[in-house]
């Protein structure tokens, strides 16, 4: 009988020290996970507390009385919230694509060898990393663009690429071998189908990454509604969310002298909003784990 028939069953014993070892590491793993978790149970709990058990015990894990007024106040039939989360998603999912788009073929530009200018581009965008035009050039760029009172006032000031994504892109690019892209021309193909159909599955996991940072960037950007909006039906979510919240605090600075008025929910709401703009990032990063993985490219050329 052979060894390897008889080592399948045979289990790996280890020592007591090992074991230990083991359990003190999930034990740590596990403390960490839960210090990570427990501020947004605590968030979520808040949200639905009433404001008076808020003011009398501060935060607490076990509110002295439950509340939804706060929910109620986002999602009333006259509220705004459905439509900035609208506006917001469209600018976001719209948005997050084309610039990945666009970053990726600004990368894969200066990573390529054929790009004779590719040094002196890539220093032009790394000076946009150090210095700024300045805010009212921008004003006036995004004027003449058209990108005003509308849904494009959301989507193209954010829509060229950020130069550090495109150096992510870039050099990651620049570690996939050569002899991919001087096969595929002795093949007959053209630079645009070698980027789209060769080095763009291989860069899954940068552009995942870069997906991700401009989701959170079109996500929680107010500036762009704040310079270029003034249509509440183009407002984003975080625009019109800060917008209720200031609202609520002058009413509470209003009847904080006064009897028998109940207190708006000010504490309450601040976490309603924070759940209810953190939830989609949270869902959206799952989706996206699968591709933050090294090791995508060994194997593609045979030594």
């Amino acid at each position: 009988m052979s060894a390897q028939s008889a080592t399948p069953n045979n289990k790996i014993k280890r020592s007591a020290g090992e074991n230990i070892g083991t359990f003190l590491i999930y034990l740590i793993v596990f403390l960490f996970a839960l210090m990570c978790i427990l501020p947004f149970v605590l968030v979520i709990i808040v949200s639905f507390s009433s404001e008076k058990s808020i003011t009398v015990n501060g935060y607490s894990f076990w509110p002295a009385e439950w509340s939804l007024e706060a929910y109620r106040m986002l999602f009333l039939p006259s509220s705004s919230v459905p439509q900035a989360y609208l506006v917001t998603g469209i600018a976001t999912v719209f948005g997050t694509i084309v610039a990945s788009f666009i970053t990726f073929g600004a990368g894969y530009t200066l990573a390529n060898r054929s790009c004779r200018y590719r040094d002196g581009l890539s220093l032009y965008f790394y000076i946009t990393m150090v210095f700024s035009a300045g805010l009212v050039p921008w004003y006036m760029m995004c004027k003449a663009l058209g990108c005003y009172d509308n849904i494009w006032a959301l989507i193209v000031p954010s829509l060229m690429f950020n130069p550090f994504n495109m150096f992510l892109v870039r050099n990651f690019v620049r570690g996939i071998p050569a002899e991919l892209n001087e096969s595929a021309k002795i093949d007959g193909a053209g630079e645009v189908r070698i980027a789209f159909t060769i080095f763009f599955p291989l860069c899954l996991p940068v552009l995942a990454t870069i997906a991700l940072f401009y989701a959170i960037g079109y996500w929680n950007n107010y500036f762009n509604a704040v310079m270029l909006v003034n249509n509440e039906d183009y407002y984003s979510l975080q625009m019109l969310l800060f917008k209720i919240q200031s609202e609520i605090t002058a009413m509470s600075n209003l009847v904080a002298g006064a009897t028998h008025t109940a207190n708006p929910p000010k504490e309450s709401f601040k976490m309603a909003t924070s759940v209810i703009t953190m939830g989609p990032i949270i869902i959206l990063y799952p989706f996206l784990q699968k591709y933050f993985v090294k090791g995508m490219v060994v194997g593609a050329v045979k030594g």
